[in-house]
């Protein structure tokens, strides 16, 4: 396939660093569960362990990387902590992959032309 552009190329790239940490949290099928219990709204360390065949434990260590890589969000009432996805970081991860469909759009783009190009000086 063609390469890349220029005008591809030269577009302001997420930092790898913002993005890899996503993608790893997002890896883990039972982080992928909490996020799916997520969408309907806030919830306790207690309210997603009885959703999950994982322990409670086990549930706050998933929250922990879902945290730190700025998936979810936590807030305190009382001594209840309650999590909630935070949209910016999904969006981060949204734009991330839209960047990369768009490279490989323009690439597929630039393979047409070129053959085009080729087939026409036969």
């Amino acid at each position: 396939m063609a390469n890349l552009s220029t005008r591809a190329s030269s577009r302001p790239k997420q930092d790898p660093r913002l993005v890899g940490p996503l993608l790893a949290a997002l890896g883990d099928g039972t982080r992928q569960a909490i996020i799916e219990h997520l969408r309907a709204g806030p919830r306790s360390v207690g309210e997603l362990s009885e959703l999950l065949p994982v322990s409670r434990p086990a549930v706050s260590q998933h929250l922990k990387v879902l945290r730190d890589a700025g998936v979810v969000a936590e807030t305190r009432e009382g001594v209840r902590h309650y999590f909630a996805l935070d949209a910016s970081a999904l969006d981060d991860l949204r734009r991330h992959f839209e960047r990369l469909w768009q490279d490989v759009l323009l690439s597929f783009a630039n393979y047409v032309k070129e053959a085009e190009r080729a087939r026409k000086s036969k």
